[in-house]
């Protein structure tokens, strides 16, 4: 059995949706500390023919929380955020296909931020028919003080992992030999690249999949999440 384990991010590029096409098992984190500097909660999208961030307002609090411990703010302005990025996609051939998606996981009611979150992950993941099953790391019985590695390997050994696959940025966190002394096998996926007409614009990529929603066809969309490489 394949599996992958991801932070959770909000409506992410599409090379995370690539990851969990990939496996049969996706574990998402939720008891790891948030960092406000990280991209759980913000994302970049097109704006007149360059990347611009947004994000999702956080209730300020400890910065020692989990993801899973943390609030949206209360006065995030989700309306102006969606007319922003409305503004910005009008004209995309595809626009009511990626504005639905983007709403739907913008206005949704979950105040809790992991959930928020993982709520815009699901909702992509049903859109574009991954069959992957989904798993909450802290409901999966290992020690939880574990850090790192080794955390990896409790969860593999958990569910029974015969491959464990992570994002090609994650190559000098792990080692193969230490994966192999467990009976599990360590590999690495890598995205081609993945170009589309953005406007009459010079490509800007990687940006959030709502990105991708906005200027491709689903059946195309579905191509892309096997345009990757696993090393």
């Amino acid at each position: 059995m394949r599996i992958a384990i991801m932070q959770p991010y909000f409506l992410p590029y599409i090379g995370y949706f690539q990851l969990i096409n990939a496996v049969d098992v996706f574990v998402i984190y939720d008891n790891i500390e948030y960092t406000k500097k990280g991209w759980f909660n913000r994302n970049r999208f097109l704006q007149n023919g360059r990347d611009v961030y947004f994000s999702i307002s956080v209730q300020k609090d400890s910065d020692y929380l989990n993801v899973n411990d943390r609030k949206i703010a209360l006065d995030f302005n989700k309306k102006k955020l969606l007319n922003q990025l409305s503004e910005a996609y009008k004209k995309a051939p595809h626009f009511l296909q990626g504005i639905k998606i983007f709403e739907d996981s913008l206005l949704n009611n979950e105040t809790n931020l992991f959930k928020y979150i993982c709520y815009s992950i699901n909702t992509v993941v049903k859109s574009l028919d991954i069959r992957t099953k989904i798993i909450i790391s802290s409901s999966i019985d290992i020690d939880h003080s574990l850090r790192g590695q080794s955390k990896v390997l409790a969860i593999c050994k958990q569910l029974n992992a015969s491959t464990y696959i992570n994002s090609i940025g994650g190559v000098d966190l792990y080692s193969k030999e230490v994966f192999a002394e467990n009976e599990i096998e360590l590999r690495f996926i890598r995205s081609k690249p993945i170009i589309y007409t953005q406007f009459k614009n010079e490509f800007v990529p990687w940006l959030s999949i709502i990105d991708v929603m906005m200027f491709n066809d689903l059946d195309n969309i579905k191509k892309m999440l096997e345009d990757y490489e696993v090393i």
